[in-house]
């Protein structure tokens, strides 16, 4: 394989990316889209059922009228990501997670396993090697302090005078993240409401405590500066000492403008279409919590419609009967980065499938003023993009160039027009370092992740290298380069988050291979010279941790330990990833380029593979590829994400750009498409 000449080898590579392109094709829906499965951890399955005990509907029918029974097929799912030692964690390969494991535990003692069957027992065993059901996070403390298995005590005080601070003051909430904004509003009202449903005594979980006294504390975060866990510390002391004396005399209007916020960006149709509070799983889980607490019942409008769009996310797995659920749709992300390899390809508007796909987006273009406008000097300008179907109050950055590139590249009036809004929208969201976030225009504030409900590890929404790197893709594209002030601070700001190794952190996926990919190639496409020493070193590096088969791959343990950087399981994702940084580095003629091309062509799944369950268990079509890694980030360390369509559309980019390079031509059913490099 990794000795074939190498015309055979752009052949070969062409004819794959044809196979590739009609599985892609496959897959789109009607109206033009793309929306594959998005695979989160147990957390979504436990959380989701224990909020249903917590609104006292574990034994009703669903807001869809289908029947209680459907609850349990979610508790079936759960016990089938139970591992064979008894715990639960945040991917394959991962370790065991306490609060994982704890919440696992709870669910299927709430819906009637025996403490003493062996499964029980052998979860029971691993949380108490860990420590006891003490060190579970704050997030997880918060469903059982709802379930009266610890006090309220044991959680943060969050004030829902919050919302009432000014704006110049270091915790308002314009200077977190926009999802932890949607986070704690509600998870505020729920501490100043403290709703406790009392279980029977044969339902508590004394037993996976280790210290009754520390049940009922509050933990500080261990990592944090010894001076700022004191003073959190004091401050937290303080709340709950105000509280007890009867609060502030500003609690019920704060209470109020807090629902008031919520209601504003949770589901509605106009002005603003919105599938949910922040159109993702935890803040809608929180306001359900919050409206039952609010005593609202099940027939009121907003409760229903809170419910219908959780219930969403459920996926129905026909084979095994289970439920399984997501933590929100990407088909906004899916289909940009889908229209963008099809680009690879060769293909514009002209193309049925591409032109269906540019209209689709378009449709989802978003000119509402949300959040975000709030941190832009000046006002805005254009429009930008959201991951989800509908969440007009945000949109972000690495969405909107996604489309604008693709877009662009997909060419069209109408199509480089809304383009063209989107880097507006770009340009007046870069931050002062230089350097993109993902949600927001905002800077870096160190002590907002020393609070004690920061354990999620992802308080506020920074500059990070990965979305800078994609944005100077895209602003190439609209024919940007160096020249331009704003993008010279952004390969300044890049430049100077390299690590010494030579890769660059991958905030949005997993971790070194995916942040390099995105932090080298819009620099260089900007007019940085590919033989610029940090170029260079991050290429060398690379090279370096590519497999004698050609292929790489690095396991999201890296995050925990970085000697593990680079290292991991073969994917077709991250081989595509690091491939496209070998042919920017060192052009298509590249020797380590052509293996991990060659290892691509390979790992294809062919008619035979794709009808094999066990070499295909997702059920992909001939022309994708078989990964059941989880190679996407939501909050490092924290919580990761399998996207479905990463295994097709980033092997078919890489595919699509190599045969570009090489003259080679690409063959898709019965037409042929003639390539050039752009």
């Amino acid at each position: 394989m990794n000795s074939a000449p190498a015309s055979d080898i752009a052949d070969r590579a062409a004819a794959s990316a044809g196979r590739a392109l009609e599985a892609l094709r496959s897959l789109q829906r009607d109206d033009g889209h793309w929306c594959a499965e998005l695979e989160g951890d147990s957390i979504l399955q436990s959380e989701y059922l224990l909020m249903k005990w917590i609104l006292r509907q574990e034994d009703q029918p669903l807001a869809d009228g289908r029947g209680p029974e459907a609850l349990r097929r979610i508790v079936d799912q759960l016990r089938h990501q139970q591992r064979e030692d008894g715990g639960w964690g945040q991917y394959p390969g991962s370790s065991i997670d306490v609060s994982a494991t704890v919440k696992g535990y709870f669910v299927l003692k709430l819906f009637g396993d025996a403490p003493e069957a062996p499964h029980m027992r052998r979860a029971r065993e691993r949380i108490h090697e860990l420590g006891g059901a003490e060190r579970i996070n704050t997030y997880s403390r918060f469903f059982l302090a709802c379930l009266g298995q610890v006090s309220w005590k044991a959680m943060p005080e969050i004030p829902p005078e919050i919302v009432l601070l000014p704006r110049w003051c270091y915790f308002h909430l314009d200077k977190v993240a926009a999802w932890t904004r949607t986070m704690i509003v509600p998870l505020a009202v729920t501490s100043a409401l403290r709703p406790v449903r009392e279980l029977p005594k044969h339902l508590h979980i004394d037993e996976l405590y280790l210290d009754a006294k520390a049940r009922h504390r509050l933990p500080m975060k261990a990592d944090s500066p010894a001076f700022w866990r004191g003073f959190f510390k004091v401050v937290d002391v303080l709340l709950k000492c105000g509280r007890a004396l009867g609060g502030s005399p500003w609690r019920k209007r704060s209470v109020e403008r807090c629902v008031a916020w919520i209601e504003t960006r949770a589901g509605q149709d106009a002005p603003a279409p919105t599938s949910g509070l922040g159109a993702i799983f935890p803040p809608m889980v929180y306001w359900q919590i919050v409206m039952h607490a609010l005593g609202r019942p099940r027939t009121d409008p907003m409760v229903q419609r809170a419910e219908r769009e959780l219930d969403e996310f459920m996926i129905e797995d026909e084979a095994s009967g289970r439920i399984r659920l997501q933590p929100c749709f990407s088909p906004v992300w899916d289909t940009g980065i889908a229209l963008y390899a099809i680009a690879d390809c060769g293909l514009d508007e002209s193309d049925a499938s591409a032109g269906q796909a540019a209209a689709w987006l378009r449709s989802k273009e978003c000119a509402f003023r949300g959040d975000w406008i709030r941190n832009v000097p000046g006002g805005p300008r254009g429009s930008g993009w959201f991951f989800e179907y509908d969440n007009a109050w945000y949109p972000d950055v690495d969405d909107t160039a996604m489309v604008a590139m693709a877009l662009e590249r997909t060419g069209g009036e109408a199509n480089s027009a809304a383009g063209r809004r989107g880097v507006e929208w770009i340009l007046s969201m870069q931050n002062e370092d230089g350097g993109w976030a993902a949600f927001d225009r905002t800077q870096h504030r160190a002590i907002l992740e020393y609070v004690p409900f920061a354990d999620h590890n992802a308080m506020q929404d920074p500059s990070c290298p990965d979305i800078t790197g994609r944005v100077l893709e895209c602003l190439s594209w609209h024919g940007l380069d160096r020249s331009n002030p704003s993008i010279e601070r952004a390969i300044r700001y890049i430049k100077g988050h390299q690590r010494p190794d030579g890769w660059f952190f991958g905030r949005w996926g997993v971790n070194g291979i995916y942040g390099t990919w995105q932090a080298v190639i819009g620099p260089i496409r900007c007019g940085e010279p590919r033989t610029s020493a940090w170029i260079q070193r991050a290429g060398a590096w690379i090279k370096s941790i590519q497999k004698h088969d050609g292929s790489f791959g690095e396991t999201a343990n890296s995050y925990e330990d970085e000697s593990l950087v680079g290292t991991g399981p073969s994917t077709a994702s991250q081989t595509a990833w690091a491939a496209m940084i070998l042919q920017e580095v060192y052009d298509a003629d590249d020797p380590d380029l052509a293996r991990a091309i060659a290892w691509l062509c390979a790992a294809q799944l062919d008619e035979a593979a794709a009808a094999d369950s066990s070499r295909n268990p997702d059920g992909d079509p001939a022309g994708s590829w078989c990964e059941t890694e989880f190679t996407g980030t939501g909050f490092p360390k924290v919580f990761y994400l399998r996207y479905h369509l990463y295994r097709l559309y980033f092997p078919l980019m890489a595919l699509g750009r190599f045969a570009t390079a090489r003259g080679a031509t690409i063959r898709a059913s019965s037409a042929t498409l003639a390539l050039t490099r752009p």
